[in-house]
């Protein structure tokens, strides 16, 4: 069972959850930029969550199936239809061999995921499917690839899931970091601060621009190159907050401001550029019982799949809706 690449953008990658627990290697976790979407589209395909799709950046793709696959598209808004016929996002569809699955450009978000029933089953580099370009893992995909998949799972087309909204930015939770203290009296500028997502960016990160000044440590701090992950905000040398991503460093030796809590990171990683951000700061407390839910939402995706279209005897109270528009009294002239 496999899937061909006809056509896709520059970014266009095999992603799963990543590699946790190589930093000591210098390696970090990488894996999908977005992993709600990824776990989203696992529950609508039948996927175990740690199943491998594709990763589409801004660009769409072209592909065309070489045998009868399920799939489903998450993640950024964009169109996508089989040979010429319009499929609608967050569902479960078909692709029957030899058909043509066109992806357009995002118009909302900037990181789709392409999920086939099976999941991508490319081999394995050190406990992931992922690649990670900074690091030398595996490549970027480009037309001619064939993508093979697995056995798929029992499932049905048709299946739907609403998606929790995170693509036009918003208010991003944040706990202190090991150099916050350094910019005390700054804290609450930050967080009065309207940020705009700028056009620099990719998976390692993202930077911040806004109106008013910079922001800098106390005394021009100075420190050792020291771990990193992904949500930490780094202070640069203009002043300018830049918030590390799915393949960002092990070490940096900016300042970080603060750290984005790893459930809203979905929502900086799918804030396209122009995408307005506020950074609220919230106590450890707080971050845990947030972090918490999300890992209670995630588990519970795959029962939140629900059909498209419920059959009649499935609605109890059919009755109560209103099927035909207008009223008439049985007398009117007969339409000619």
């Amino acid at each position: 069972m496999s899937l061909t690449v006809l056509a896709c953008g520059p970014g266009t990658t095999v992603q799963d959850m990543g590699r946790p627990g190589a930093l000591e290697f210098g390696l970090s976790r990488g894996g999908a930029a977005d992993r709600l979407a990824l776990a989203e589209g696992a529950a609508l395909v039948g996927n175990p969550p740690d199943c491998a799709a594709l990763e589409l950046v801004l660009a769409g793709g072209r592909f065309r199936a070489e045998t009868d696959l399920r799939l489903a598209l998450t993640g950024a808004s964009m169109p996508l239809s089989v040979d010429g016929a319009a499929v609608p996002a967050y569902t479960s569809f078909a692709l029957r061999k030899g058909a043509v699955l066109d992806i357009g450009a995002a118009r909302a978000g900037v990181y789709g995921y392409l999920h086939v029933a099976g999941g991508i089953v490319t081999p394995e580099r050190l406990g992931s499917r992922s690649a990670h370009l900074p690091a030398g893992l595996g490549k970027a995909l480009a037309a001619g690839d064939t993508l093979p998949t697995g056995p798929a799972p029992n499932g049905d087309t048709d299946l739907t899931l609403t998606p929790e909204p995170r693509l036009s930015g918003g208010e991003i939770r944040v706990v202190e970091s090991a150099q916050s203290r350094h910019f005390a009296d700054q804290l609450d500028r930050f967080q009065a601060t309207e940020f705009t997502r700028d056009a620099h960016g990719n998976r390692m990160g993202v930077r911040m621009a806004s109106d008013g000044p910079g922001f800098a440590a106390q005394g021009g701090l100075r420190i050792l190159s020291e771990i990193v992950v992904p949500g930490d905000i780094q202070i640069t040398g203009d002043g300018t907050p830049f918030v590390l991503l799915a393949d960002c460093q092990t070490t940096g030796g900016y300042p970080r401001l603060a750290t984005v809590i790893p459930c809203d990171l979905p929502r900086i990683a799918q804030a396209a550029p122009g995408t307005k951000l506020r950074f609220r700061v919230v106590t450890l407390d707080d971050a845990l019982q947030a972090e918490a839910a999300f890992a209670r939402h995630l588990k519970a995706l795959p029962g939140q799949v629900a059909p498209r279209f419920r059959h009649p005897a499935d609605i109890p109270d059919l009755l109560g809706y209103h099927l035909i528009s207008g009223v008439i009294t049985g007398h009117e002239e007969e339409h000619e």
